[in-house]
């Protein structure tokens, strides 16, 4: 039998799968998982490559070049920040946006498939006791959702 924290990691690595899968098929063929971190930081209105690096935990150089890729791949543009003249802002193109809703849409599809497997309840059940545990080992607060590795 495994353990919980290694069926856990093999959990978040069976949906990155399957949201991979889907994502594909909806024609996002060119992101990563990494990617979809950057992508949830610049909504609602877009982050500078400073606050990318430090929300992923990165190095400047290194989001330098995701934000490169991204913006090559036509998911970001950089623009003119706002209130500071020498820096630039990061903000979603359409297509980008395009990639977060077929990823909203793909992630109800994993839950429901998962609510099938093993019961709404159940699946509710597990929500609420890994929200409880996740709120209790970061002192009530929800942490952001960012890389680890």
């Amino acid at each position: 039998m495994h353990g919980m924290l290694a069926l856990l990691a093999m959990a978040f690595h069976t949906i990155v799968e399957e949201l991979q899968a889907s994502l594909e098929q909806a024609g996002y063929n060119d992101v990563r998982p990494s990617h979809g971190f950057v992508f949830h930081r610049l909504t609602p209105s877009g982050a500078t490559g400073n606050e990318l690096a430090e929300y992923l935990g990165i190095t400047k150089q290194a989001i330098s070049l995701m934000i490169d890729e991204l913006e090559q791949r036509g998911y970001v543009e950089r623009r003119a920040h706002p209130t500071d003249r020498r820096g630039k802002l990061i903000i979603l193109t359409e297509k980008g946006w395009g990639c977060i809703k077929a990823t909203e849409a793909a992630m109800v599809e994993i839950e429901r498939h998962w609510a099938e497997l093993l019961g709404a309840e159940q699946l509710e059940s597990m929500r609420a006791d890994l929200y409880r545990l996740v709120m209790m080992a970061n002192h009530s607060q929800m942490p952001a959702l960012r890389l680890v590795w």
